[in-house]
């Protein structure tokens, strides 16, 4: 075999097989530095996508902008007051200095046009192009702003505490660094009222920024952790600098590819060394059954072939399947989930080659009594660790029965937990609860209409949006629409007529209402976009009058809210006159429910691809369907009890949790692939075999590998539990449990089902 070939060549010219990888890795790593950064979900989606291409052109259409900060400004006194409202009028006035931010567009009450009845007539100017001199002034200003329905809940809150300032950034700006220069210019104005900033952009890139700075935190600690984890199982700093250098290399190599192709990282890829750092762990087989060789007798180079005659071909088959799970991600349609299929792919490949070159090629260059020192303690049941899992080895075979009923049930209630899982992803929510970003989201869902945006484009024949009947249309439409759950605010063309038409009825409340005539219509609007900024109209209509844009603010960022939304007017359109219109759905809030479903159920599709991927070169590796079954249950079971848990604990099903479903095609099946190839060779070898030993031994001594793995990686990723960011405590959490679980899964359920149904092993096709 080649693998055989690459050994041996390795343990005769280990310092050429070193300077090798030495030089590959620099060359990889010389591509690091030109890493490129994308943090914005949008791109998840392909450029060509309906839902990208449809948000590009409403936005165009309407003059519309995708990111878009909000700043509130909470006084629970009030904020109607002058010195406040003053402050309003000069943070605003400042914000549009900042860079990336689209001046003409913020809206504020400093800059958006209130239409309102005055002595002289109609008035259709900001609230405060004239800041109030006293209190009464501030009280009549109140009055003024309160009475219109475009105002309250948007600019202001109904109990006219908290102002509301949206800042609009241009496409490709930083949210992050627009959100830090806001604050800035707040601290420098010693603005008492308190200040919160919420919004897509802040949250996306505030999550961008702190999630490379915790991965570049976290990476070295879970590394440095699993290396004192493994200095005290193997008491050999060499063993365990080349464990750790294998995950090192493969990282390099990987990420370097990844970047010299041009590709960006992003959310997904970001994740790569998390992955690969789990997958270099199967080196420690190597070094179990290393250190069992030598206490045999075996001098050291006779022993590192040993070694890898024995376990090579279970850790090239492991590898390999693994890599093949993570490439069937590339059969999905998010392009940034087909490269991190890919690329992990690629960097499982490496750490296949580096453990028949690089791991051997050390380990002849390391001092022999060392290895031998480190390897001391005896056969398994010489250690407590051994003894108990000859305990547990026996428990298996003896309880065969009783463990296979346990595991059926557990089966079974993880299936009930199953049926509980919500697909739902929420960015947001990816912060602790006491964290700035959701404080303010919180903050500003109480107090205004929401922060989460979604648009309804309304379409019809040129003209349609003067008449009438249109109008009480979308009236209608608006109330339906604030009945839903999470719905906090909608406003639309007929909201902004009625609001003109009681002001030129000198502001009688009974006037706020649709004109019974198109041509009425025509001089209100004409009035509403002749007096105020072109934006504040053309928000609403084109100017063939054949579109109107409703906006919806949401009060939650779940993906699956705005569902109910789009689900509802298009009812409404279908049941409701005039006929002729449609409905088309777009906007920050859309686009999340489209990403959550394509994404998300993408990752799905592409996960039972790679389950049964694996599955069929189980099959093919042992030549039989039954014994790959079975060696698929850990994979299954381990599966299952993750996502039964997930349903029972009421978390939503997330793009963290689907990444982490990946995860258990690799570790979970290379534990069973361990298992089953080392109990086939001992079963291959001549002379009578006494089953229950055979599988007792075969959970000590691999077995031994394996809960070394497993509780290796655990307690390494474990520590990022201690994270600011709720992905990252859901991967420590569990990435630890997808390790034991799968563990104990192989080590119990296996030896449990071949006791149970032995004709199993007579099917397989020897090593």
């Amino acid at each position: 075999m080649l693998t055989d070939w690459l050994t041996r060549l390795s343990v005769e010219r280990p310092r050429a097989t070193l300077a090798l990888v030495a030089a590959l890795t620099v060359a990889f790593g010389a591509f690091l530095p030109r890493v490129r950064v994308d943090t914005d979900p949008k791109n998840m989606l392909a450029e060509t996508s309906q839902v990208r291409v449809g948000n590009d052109r409403v936005e165009e259409r309407f003059g519309l902008h995708a990111d878009v900060l909000v700043l509130g400004i909470v006084d629970d006194s009030g904020i109607f007051n002058p010195a406040s409202l003053a402050r309003i009028a000069e943070v605003t006035r400042r914000i549009l200095d900042v860079e990336g931010v689209v001046a003409r567009d913020v809206a504020s009450l400093s800059t958006t046009a209130n239409a309102v009845a005055t002595p002289e007539g109609l008035s259709v100017q900001p609230p405060l192009a004239r800041l109030p001199a006293n209190r009464a002034e501030a009280d009549a200003l109140r009055a003024a702003v309160l009475s219109n329905p475009l105002f309250v809940g948007r600019l202001v809150s109904a109990d006219g505490t908290t102002a509301a300032i949206h800042v609009p950034l241009r496409k490709g700006a930083n949210g992050k660094q627009a959100a830090d220069r806001i604050r800035a210019i707040v601290e420098e104005l010693k603005m008492p009222e308190k200040t919160y900033l919420a919004g897509d952009p802040v949250a996306r890139d505030t999550f961008g920024a702190e999630m490379f700075r915790q991965m570049g935190l976290f990476s070295p600690v879970a590394g440095l952790v699993m290396f004192v984890a493994l200095l005290a199982i193997f008491r050999s700093v060499a063993i365990v600098t080349i464990s750790m250098s294998v995950a090192c290399i493969s990282i390099v190599w990987a990420m370097g590819l990844h970047i010299a192709l041009g590709y960006t990282v992003h959310i997904m890829s970001s994740m790569m060394p998390v992955f690969l750092m789990a997958i270099a762990t199967d080196a420690v087989h190597i070094f179990n059954e290393l250190g069992f060789r030598l206490l045999a007798g075996a001098g050291k180079r006779a022993a590192i072939l040993a070694t890898m005659e024995a376990v090579g071909r279970p850790v090239i088959f492991s590898d390999l399947t693994t890599a093949a799970g993570f490439a069937a991600l590339a059969t999905g349609d998010v392009p940034p989930v087909r490269v991190f299929g890919i690329f992990v792919a690629v960097g499982t490949l490496a750490i296949l080659l580096l453990s028949f070159t690089f791991v051997p090629a050390l380990l002849a260059l390391a001092d022999e009594r060392r290895l031998v020192a480190a390897s001391a303690g005896g056969e398994p049941r010489s250690r407590l660790g051994g003894r108990l899992l000859s305990s547990l080895g026996r428990l298996a075979v003896r309880k065969s029965s009783a463990v296979f009923l346990a595991g059926a049930a557990l089966l079974a209630l993880s299936v009930v937990g199953m049926g509980r899982i919500r697909l739902n992803n929420n960015m947001v929510a990816w912060f602790k609860p006491q964290d700035a970003v959701r404080v303010a989201d919180r903050v500003l869902n109480e107090r205004l209409g929401g922060t989460s945006t979604g648009y309804l484009v309304i379409r019809g024949p040129n003209g349609c949006f003067q008449r009438p009947e249109v109008l009480r249309f979308l009236e209608g439409l608006a109330g339906g629409l604030r009945k839903l759950p999470n719905v906090g605010k909608v406003t639309s063309l007929a909201d902004a007529v009625a609001q003109v038409n009681a002001a030129v009825n000198s502001g009688r409340e009974q006037e706020r209402r649709i004109p019974g005539s198109s041509e009425t219509i025509a001089q209100l609007l004409f009035l509403l976009g002749s007096g105020g900024r072109p934006a504040d109209l053309d928000e609403l209509v084109d100017y063939p009058m054949s579109a109107a844009n409703v906006t919806v603010q949401m009060k939650s960022w779940d993906a699956d809210a705005f569902e109910h939304v789009v689900a509802q007017a298009k009812e409404f359109a279908a049941h409701h006159p005039p006929g002729g219109l449609t409905v088309e759905p777009a906007g920050i809030a859309y686009f999340n429910l489209v990403w959550n479903h394509e994404v998300l159920r993408g990752m799905l599709t592409s996960f039972a691809s790679g389950l049964l991927l694996v599955w069929l070169l189980l099959a093919w590796e042992y030549r039989s369907a039954s014994i790959g079954t079975v060696a698929f249950l850990p994979l299954l079971f381990t599966t299952a009890v993750l996502y039964g848990a997930v349903g029972f604990l009421g978390k939503d099903f997330d793009m963290p949790i689907s990444v982490l479903s990946t995860l258990s095609l690799g570790m979970a099946i290379d534990f069973a692939i361990h298992f089953v190839s080392r109990l086939s060779q001992r079963l291959a070898e001549p002379g009578p075999h006494d089953l229950d030993e055979l599988l007792v031994w075969t959970v000590e001594r691999p077995g031994l590998g394996i809960v070394r793995n497993a509780v290796v990686f655990a307690l390494g990723f474990a520590v990022m539990g201690l994270s600011s960011l709720m992905p990252y405590i859901t991967v420590g959490v569990f990435m630890a449990a997808i390790m034991l679980l799968s563990s104990v899964a192989t080590l119990l359920y296996l030896p449990a089902l071949f006791k149970r149904f032995p004709r199993l092993l007579a099917q397989r096709e020897s090593p």
